[in-house]
C-alpha cells in the first residue's frame, strides 16, 4: 500500500488493531437513534450484536431529538490500523417513524450511494447498504422493540458528511454506485491490511459486468496499465477490473462466474511474476526472479552475454531496457509466460484469455493472445 516505514522491535512487534465496519458503525447509531426515539434516553454508550453472537459498545459522536417523532444518531468510525479512507468518518442514523406495517424502510442521506446497475447483493434504486448491515440494524429495531415497547415500523437513513469526496478515492463509480459510499460490512469487524475488501470488490466488479452484458474484461494491476489496455481495446469503463495485486483472486472468480474474454494487463516486472507462477503479486509475496527471466531470454535463443546481464541486473526495468535495446523482444516473452500461468488457473474453462505488458509509460512492449481466437 504505501512505504515501509522504519521501527523500533517493540511497535513491530505490537498486534495490529482491529477496527470497525459502516455497517457495524451504522448500526450503532441506528439502535441509539430507535432507542432515544421510544424512551427519550440515547444510550450512550450503546451496546449491538455482531453477526457471530459477539456484543459491541460504540460511544456516540452527537445525538439529537427532533420534533415529529424523529431522532439522530452519530459514531465516528475507527478503523482500527486498516487504512481505509472511511475512517475517522462520521456515520449517522436518522430514525423517523414509519407507516404501520412497513417495518424497517432504508434511505441513502447524504453521502451514502445509490445503486444504479444490477450485478450487486442490492437491487438497482436502493440505497448502496448491503444485506448484512441491513440484517444488523433490522436486529438492533427488534431488541428495542423487546426491551422497550414501540412497532417497529421505521424509516432509517444513513448518511456520512463528506462521503461523496470519499467515494471518489473507491470503485463505487465503476460499480454503478452514485452518490456516495456503501454501508459495507459482513462480520462488522475490519480487519487490518487485510485483502479481503480489495478481492470483494474485484468480485463485485465482475458480478456487474456479468449483468451488464460486459463479455470482455480487463483487470490491471495499476492506473497506468489499466489505461493502457483501454485505450488498446476501446473498452468501456464497465469493463475494467481494478486487480491490482490479486491477479488469482480474479481468475477463480471468473472460474465459476465466466466471461468470454478477459485481458490481464500490467507493468514488466509484475507480469514477469505473474510469468513465474506467482498469483498474488504484491512485493511481499515474490520478487522478480532475474535467474528466472534469464533462462527464459535462453530459452529463446538471446545472445548469452545478455542471458548473463540479465543475471546480474539490478532490476526488471533494467532487463527490459536492455534487451529491447538489443531487439530482444523480452515483453513478448514475458506476455507469453504469464498467459500460460493464467491459462493454467483456469484450465478447463471456455474463457479467452490474453496478457498484454506495459512500461512504465503505458507503452505496449508485449502482448499474448489466445490461439482459438487467432484460428478465427
Amino acid at each position: 500500500m504505501g512505504g515501509t516505514v522504519d521501527m523500533g522491535d517493540q511497535e513491530r512487534e505490537r498486534p495490529l488493531r482491529r477496527g470497525w465496519t459502516t455497517g457495524a458503525c451504522a448500526t450503532a447509531a441506528t439502535r441509539a437513534a430507535y432507542e432515544a426515539l421510544v424512551t427519550g434516553r440515547f444510550p450512550d454508550p450503546v451496546e449491538i450484536a455482531l453477526p457471530s453472537g459477539s456484543r459491541v459498545a460504540f460511544t456516540l459522536a452527537n445525538s439529537e431529538l427532533l420534533p415529529e417523532g424523529v431522532a439522530r444518531a452519530g459514531v465516528v468510525k475507527d478503523a482500527g490500523d486498516d487504512p481505509d479512507v472511511t475512517h475517522g468518518a462520521l456515520v449517522r442514523s436518522t430514525v423517523s417513524r414509519g407507516p404501520a406495517g412497513s417495518g424497517v424502510v432504508f434511505r441513502a442521506g447524504e453521502g451514502v450511494g445509490t445503486v444504479t446497475k444490477p450485478g450487486l447483493p442490492i437491487p438497482p434504486g436502493e440505497p448502496a447498504i448491503n444485506p448484512v448491515p441491513r440484517e444488523m440494524m433490522r436486529q438492533a429495531i427488534r431488541e428495542v422493540v423487546e426491551r422497550f415497547g414501540g412497532s417497529g415500523d421505521v424509516v432509517v437513513e444513513i448518511s456520512i458528511p463528506g462521503g461523496q469526496d470519499l467515494a471518489a478515492k473507491t470503485m463505487n463509480g465503476r460499480l454503478g454506485i452514485v452518490g456516495g459510499l456503501s454501508i459495507l460490512g459482513t462480520t462488522g469487524i475490519v480487519v487490518p491490511f487485510s485483502c479481503a475488501a480489495w478481492i470483494h470488490s474485484i468480485h463485485r466488479a465482475i458480478d456487474v459486468a456479468v449483468a451488464t452484458g460486459v463479455d470482455h474484461v480487463a483487470g490491471a494491476t495499476g492506473s497506468t496499465s489499466e489505461g493502457a489496455v483501454q485505450r488498446l481495446h476501446g473498452l468501456p469503463e464497465g469493463a475494467l477490473i481494478e486487480m491490482g495485486d490479486f491477479v488469482g483472486g480474479m481468475l477463480k472468480y471468473l472460474r465459476r462466474h465466466p466471461v468470454r474474454r478477459v485481458t490481464i494487463a500490467g507493468g514488466f516486472a509484475k507480469m514477469t511474476k505473474l510469468g513465474q507462477g506467482l498469483l498474488d503479486l504484491h512485493s511481499g509475496k515474490g520478487q522478480v526472479d532475474r535467474a528466472w527471466l534469464a533462462n527464459l531470454l535462453r530459452e529463446a535463443n538471446a545472445p548469452a552475454d545478455l542471458v548473463e546481464r540479465c543475471r546480474e541486473a539490478n532490476s526488471a526495468l533494467q532487463v527490459l531496457q536492455e534487451a529491447e535495446r538489443r531487439g530482444v523482444a523480452v515483453g513478448a516473452l514475458v506476455a507469453r509466460a504469464a498467459r500460460k500461468t493464467a491459462q493454467d488457473v483456469l484450465e478447463g474453462s471456455e474463457i479467452e484469455i490474453d496478457t498484454v505488458v506495459f512500461d512504465r509509460e503505458g507503452r505496449l512492449v508485449g502482448e499474448a493472445h489466445d490461439d482459438r481466437r487467432n484460428r478465427r
